[in-house]
């Protein structure tokens, strides 16, 4: 097998172009500075292993390649390697928390464990010595510690305990390396000591300790990290207060076949200040203990914590994690067949006592830089540097294969994406980049950043070419560049739109600010620049989450006023979230947009009526930014495709859209939220930005594998038989081919006794009432908007409107336009929570009147007459107490049917199922 016959390194000789899937992840950029890094290799080949996202890196530094390790669904929150750094464990805290165990060798994952711990997923894991067990703690507020023999296929813990909320939130694990039967934790105030003897037996061997200033008389400080003592008879725990605990253990501590009636004794017996600085990093490695600190420093004792030797330097920040190489380098001065200890020591000619280990060190630190320590010479060498607050700004050079990411921390960094190579980069102290975009050119980059200010500069050296512009009183959102370069517009979190120009001063280029606006009143989501179809000048429009899209006038537009030429509402109900150039395939113009209702539209871009609604992708979430891929020189001119993130997700679609959900393919980029995107001027690759997680990814992109779904997902009307509830062949479609005929006959007459004109079409103006007998009840906005888009269809290439629709393309529309996740209970129980007010008995309820009231004045009203016909076909044919059916012709019967059957207070159970009469999901 791949795993019987790995060796290290093995993994980077795959060929890994030849995937199936229409994106590939490249390279990750950026990690999770808050996790351990560990040196795989060491010498000729630097491996190092570390977490970005949900994403284990296995990274070549000096063959700059990368291997990926893909399982988890959501940020993996604590991994471990075993001694021999063969075995990684990593574990997650999603919805659906995993525990995989992967060989570094071969990249393969040998063990998934599932449903570890449901409910709150994993926050510290170990693996022991021989690599056979593995101790889990819980993230929850109640945490369960759990052993796994991670080598036998069961999905339950060897044995599990849990632990009292007030031994506080356990986020260290180790197990003692001299016996798997027992491990330790730490909280930042207690230390718990751990032993298991047989299946489902789980026991702390004390009370968590708990030492407050007066066991010592002098301050502890919080727990760090702690160890087991390479002397088998203590263990250690370092503090913020750069203290070391010291922790003895009955010796010897052999284990029994049973649980003990008493636990071990452990005491703690020694407090040692080992320095002011506070300790962040413990370990034992052979005989030496090992302590890193916020210094950056990192220092070597014996076992009786005698300093040995330090290494420091003053580009270290807090010391993260330490790692240490497993080729054992030979000492100054020995031969090359001469066996030395971990420790050499020589005096020099002040008597003076200094040490040289022979294994290297990788560094790793808080504000998420990494370092390679050569031990015999103190030679600090920093290997990457990332950002160490969230990224949420990215760009694509327009002409050459540069990327620009930049992060709240200030950092703007500029890499060849071709080569992976790392070019230039600015830090900005006064705020954090909140937004990136090139100008089409490629000679300027501009830069938003989270004070509100604007920088504008120069693509190569990222130096500023002007002053930087203060305008918005909020953080940037939003920046772009028109097509000539001469105007720059951004968005901000006060609903502001803010226009700069290009202009000439003394023959040379230079920008000023043009004028603002207060465009919106709700967060604006895009501006887009376009180019006026009857002449070069540049287009400029917003979209913000108040349904209001706003086209600017740029030439009528003087200092400090910026002209509104429309303002157009694109929506009744949803929320249009994102905006973009739709291609030209065919003689008609649109703009599409997508919506929080997993809806996609086009727009006519000069009348801004919507010429078509269709089904977009269904990932979890609605798409959230939206752009066209550009082209290779090698692509088909006529296939066109389009580019897209949801919350996680990052997805192609091919074009044009027509609610074919094989069309599309996504997938899982940054659990914890993608910020922002970009892609590469030749359309192949994409860059993902993620956010709080402090990392961006490439991914190449393969066209003939997403074709190739689409092909295989049928042509016609297949792909939408499969989104019927029972398919071609089941009950709905059946019901719906009834509806279609019956109202053929309808329409030339029930009673009729001439011959029938059989006929594949039904006229438009019975579109609605087919629509209502499947279940769909649109609004009246909406059905205009359906019979418009039949009738328009061929207006554009034919002059002519379309009268009426066959069955096919009836069942389109309907699939299209119909609620993409069905009828939902909880939407109207929000509709309640607005226009409701709370009863005795805490229930949102809306009074009878007020009800009948906001359905005749509010929305799309209706007439007395209209309700009246409503409530009684709902209500009126129900028979009565008593009684027979009320006179469904006599407007009085109405009246009293409300009074008779409508209670005096409605909840939305009520509206629901005694209204409308539609049954409610339990």
């Amino acid at each position: 097998s791949l795993v019987w016959g790995a060796t290290p390194g093995m993994l980077f000789w795959k060929n890994r172009d030849r995937s199936l899937h229409p994106l590939n992840l490249s390279w990750v950029f950026g990690y999770n500075s808050n996790l351990a890094v560990h040196s795989l290799m060491d010498g000729e080949d630097r491996v190092l292993l570390y977490v970005s996202s949900h994403i284990v890196v296995i990274h070549d530094i000096l063959g700059n390649k990368q291997y990926h390790l893909q399982g988890h669904t959501s940020v993996i929150s604590c991994l471990c390697v075993s001694e021999d750094k063969r075995w990684v464990a990593t574990a997650d805290r999603g919805p659906d928390a995993l525990i995989i165990v992967w060989d570094s060798y071969s990249g393969v994952p040998v063990r998934t464990i599932f449903e570890s711990h449901p409910e709150d997923g994993v926050c510290a894991i170990a693996i022991s010595q021989d690599a056979k067990y593995l101790v889990t703690i819980s993230a929850g507020t109640v945490q369960e510690v759990c052993v796994w023999r991670w080598t036998w296929p069961t999905e339950k813990p060897m044995c599990s305990t849990e632990l009292k909320p007030e031994f506080g939130h356990q986020d260290y694990v180790i197990f003692n390396p001299q016996n798997p039967h027992e491990f330790l934790s730490n909280s930042k105030t207690r230390v718990i000591f751990y032993l298991w003897v047989r299946q489902s037996q789980l026991w702390d061997e004390n009370t968590a300790w708990l030492l407050s200033p007066q066991t010592f008389k002098c301050l502890v400080g919080q727990f760090s990290q702690s160890v087991f003592h390479f002397n088998n008879t203590q263990a250690l725990t370092c503090t913020s207060a750069g203290k070391m605990v010291v922790w003895d253990m009955d010796n010897p501590r052999t284990l029994p076949e049973e649980l003990p009636a008493k636990p071990h004794g452990i005491t703690a017996t020694k407090l040692v200040s080992m320095q002011k600085e506070s300790l962040t990093v413990l370990k034992v490695l052979e005989s030496c203990v090992v302590t890193g600190d916020v210094k950056g420093q990192v220092k070597f004792y014996d076992g009786q914590l005698r300093l040995l030797t330090t290494y420091s330097h003053d580009k270290v920040g807090p010391i993260r994690s330490i790692s240490f190489s497993t080729i054992l380098r030979d000492p100054p001065g020995a031969s090359p067949d001469s066996s030395q200890p971990f420790l050499t020591s020589w005096s020099d000619s002040s008597n003076s006592v200094s040490l040289t280990q022979n294994r290297n060190l990788i560094l790793s630190t808080s504000d998420a830089t990494m370092f390679h320590v050569a031990t015999d010479s103190a030679n600090f060498e920093r290997i990457m540097k990332e950002a160490k607050k969230a990224v949420n700004a990215i760009s694509c050079h327009p002409q050459e294969p540069l990327v620009a990411a930049g992060s709240h921390c200030g950092l703007l960094k500029v890499w060849d994406y071709k080569e992976t190579q790392y070019l230039v980069s600015r830090i900005f102290t006064e705020a954090g980049i909140q937004c990136l975009s090139y100008d089409p050119e490629g000679y300027l980059l501009a830069a938003g950043f989270t004070d509100g200010s604007v920088y504008i500069l120069d693509a190569i050296s990222l130096q500023s070419i002007c002053d930087k512009f203060q305008f918005s009183q909020g953080p940037v959102t939003h920046i772009s560049f028109s097509h000539d370069s001469k105007y720059l517009a951004t968005a901000d979190e006060n609903h502001s739109v803010t226009v700069y120009r290009m202009v000439l001063q003394n023959g040379s280029r230079s920008w000023e600010h043009l004028a603002g606006l207060d465009s919106h009143y709700k967060p604006i989501r895009s501006i887009l620049f376009g180019v006026h179809s009857d002449s070069n000048e540049p287009r400029l429009l917003s979209l913000g989450e108040d349904r209001q899209l706003v086209e600017y006038d740029l030439n009528s537009s003087i200092k400090d006023h910026l002209v509104v030429t429309h303002r157009d509402r694109l929506e009744q109900a949803a929320v249009p979230l994102c905006l973009a150039w739709y291609p030209q395939l065919g003689t008609e113009s649109f703009f599409l947009t997508a919506n929080n209702c997993y809806k996609m539209k086009l727009y006519n871009t000069m009348t801004k009526m919507c010429r078509k609604t269709l089904l977009g992708p269904i990932y979890g979430s609605p798409l959230e930014k939206i752009q066209i891929l550009p082209r290779t020189s090698s692509a088909d001119p006529q296939q066109h495709y389009l580019v897209y993130i949801t919350k996680d997700k990052v997805g192609l679609q091919i074009l044009p859209v027509d609610g074919n959900p094989h069309k599309s393919s996504a997938f899982i980029c940054h659990p914890d939220g993608a910020s922002d995107f970009a892609t590469s001027h030749d359309g192949r690759y994409i860059f993902t930005a993620g956010g709080k997680e402090r990392t961006f990814m490439k991914w190449k992109v393969n066209l003939h594998a997403l074709d190739a779904a689409a092909f295989l997902g049928g042509e016609d009307l297949i792909p939408f038989y499969n989104l019927l509830d029972g398919g071609r062949e089941g009950k709905f479609f059946r019901e719906l081919e009834d509806y279609f005929y019956y109202v053929q006959l309808c329409s030339q007459g029930i009673d009729t006794m001439e011959n029938r004109q059989v006929s594949t079409h039904i006229p438009l103006e019975e579109i609605p009432s087919v629509m209502r007998a499947i279940g769909f009840y649109p609004s009246e906005e909406e059905i205009e908007e359906m019979i418009n888009e039949v009738k328009f269809s061929k207006y554009a290439d034919t002059g002519e409107q379309v009268t009426k629709i066959n069955l096919g393309d009836f069942l389109k529309l309907y699939i299209n336009h119909r609620p993409a996740l069905g009828l939902s209970m909880k939407t109207i129980q929000q509709a309640f929570q607005v226009l409701g007010c709370d009863n005795e008995k805490g229930d949102k309820v809306i009074d009878t009147g007020d009800f009948l009231s906001l359905l005749q004045c509010r929305g799309e009203q209706m007439t007395e007459d209209e309700l009246a016909e409503c409530l009684i076909t709902l209500l009126g044919r129900r028979p009565r107490e008593g009684g027979s059916e009320p006179d469904t012709c006599d407007p009085s019967g109405a009246a009293v049917l409300t009074e008779e059957e409508i209670p005096a207070e409605i909840t939305a159970e009520v509206f629901v199922a005694d209204i409308l009469g539609l049954p409610i999901a339990k």
